[in-house]
């Protein structure tokens, strides 16, 4: 099998300056997949590359492919994902996967990004402090789910309501008010997180959910989950997938 004209062409997009990963140790390996990854996926849909790859970040995050994740970086800022969208996506990271997880893409991120001359810190994207976050995200959660979420972060039984309120505040209020990323992609990435974690269909059901309300369609969502099946392997994406659906049909 050879690598085929398509997933060379899409390949020299990705690392115009050339690329060698295991061509050498893993000739075959290379082929099959570079011609899956890069060929039959990407041209299996209208998604275009900066979704794409926004995705993929995400996907890789959720998964903990912190070595695959330096390696698509630049790829991602080629296909025109900014610098401060690849950092945003690591940041709302924390509040779904935790630091302990996130810690090693930081330092992967900045590595990348110095690499690629690109000045750090990047220009602050904070538009919420101690005073506002609160109120904030609670509004950024009703704007995503509807109405039924106002005041959410006062429900609850008293040994776990402060759980909720830090949800508003902290999640959405300090993650999702941030500029960089707008709501329909910050869900997006989220849905992302949620997939590649794997283990939380029911957020994940949820924040499909949630896609759908602010515009990302059942169509759409599978169309991501299709880029990501690479990258996180057909089990979970076919979770994914049954939880789009039974966002769709309970919508």
């Amino acid at each position: 099998m050879a690598v085929s004209e398509k997933a060379k062409e899409y390949h020299e997009k990705m690392f115009p300056q050339g690329r060698e990963g295991l061509e050498k140790t893993d000739p075959e390996f290379c082929e099959f997949f570079r011609n899956f990854a890069f060929d039959e996926v990407v041209n299996s849909d209208d998604l275009d590359g900066r979704t794409r790859f926004m995705a993929i970040l995400a996907t890789l995050l959720g998964c903990g492919g912190v070595d695959e994740f330096r390696v698509m970086l630049p790829a991602a800022l080629n296909f025109g994902v900014t610098a401060v969208e690849a950092k945003e996506i690591v940041y709302q990271a924390v509040a779904y996967l935790g630091i302990g997880r996130v810690y090693p893409f930081l330092n992967a991120a900045n590595e990348v990004l110095a690499e690629q001359g690109i000045a750090l810190p990047l220009e602050g994207q904070a538009t919420t402090d101690s005073e506002t976050r609160l109120l904030a995200g609670a509004q950024a959660q009703v704007d995503i789910f509807g109405e039924g979420m106002k005041d959410f972060y006062k429900t609850g039984p008293a040994e776990t309501v402060h759980i909720n309120r830090w949800l508003a505040e902290n999640c959405f209020g300090d993650y999702y008010t941030r500029g960089g990323l707008a709501h329909r992609q910050r869900e997006m990435i989220t849905f992302c997180f949620l997939a590649a974690q794997g283990g939380c269909e029911p957020q994940l059901t949820a924040h499909a959910a949630g896609n759908m309300k602010v515009g990302n369609d059942r169509l759409f969502l599978i169309k991501i989950v299709s880029q990501c099946l690479p990258y996180i392997g057909y089990p979970r994406s076919l979770n994914a997938i049954t939880c789009i659906n039974k966002a769709a049909e309970n919508g």
